[in-house]
């Protein structure tokens, strides 16, 4: 029982973290609380019995998972949840303690800092083109006045290509200036879709 309570414990420290300056879901939440017990259970359940391990393996390859892509927070929280259940459940219920929460204590600092955050002027820049206009070079003069740095990330077409949809990666030279250049990109690309956003939801999986 001790490495069960333990276990969810350390589970609820790790939702904590996921639910700190993230949006998230319920069941997230309840699936990492409950992961690092089940997982400790299972373990505890295996001790070194190779048969039953197998068969735990093999049931686990049947699983098969059918969901969104998660982001790198989702993933990450959920293997440190594995790792949690699995360190508890072969007896090392200390170790996984200070594991968790030097861990954690490490995450939260560095999302606290706000290490490895986007700029503020950093965003994501999609034009729909009609198929006769040059797409490499139209859009040069207007990003080169507008932007500090712009880079030209995917193309994709549309309507049996008769569009095309490019999407840059820009830095904005002028933050408070985005509807003007949106109006002058509209005067090259026939007044067509155009769309500016932030980098945060584009980029955030892993």
């Amino acid at each position: 029982m001790t490495v069960i309570a333990v276990s969810m414990v350390l589970g609820f420290m790790t939702a904590l973290y996921y639910m700190y300056r993230s949006r998230h879901s319920r069941s997230m939440i309840l699936s990492l609380v409950l992961i690092p017990a089940i997982e400790a259970v299972v373990i505890m359940m295996i001790n070194g019995n190779m048969g039953t391990g197998i068969a735990v393996a093999g049931s686990f390859a049947l699983i098969r998972f059918r969901s969104i892509k998660g982001s790198a927070k989702e993933l990450t929280c959920i293997f440190l949840a594995m790792a949690i259940g699995i360190i508890c459940g072969t007896g090392y219920v200390a170790v996984a303690a200070v594991f968790t929460v030097l861990l954690l204590g490490v995450a939260f600092l560095l999302t606290y800092a706000g290490f490895g955050k986007e700029s503020p002027n950093g965003k994501y820049l999609k034009i729909t083109v009609p198929e006769a206009l040059n797409y490499d070079t139209v859009f040069e003069d207007i990003l080169d006045e507008y932007t500090t740095s712009h880079e030209l990330v995917s193309v994709k077409t549309l309507d049996l290509g008769s569009l095309y949809r490019v999407e840059y990666d820009i830095d904005l030279k002028y933050p408070d200036r985005v509807k003007e250049m949106i109006d002058v990109l509209r005067t090259r690309n026939g007044n067509l879709e155009i769309m500016c956003g932030s980098k945060a939801g584009e980029k955030e999986e892993l």
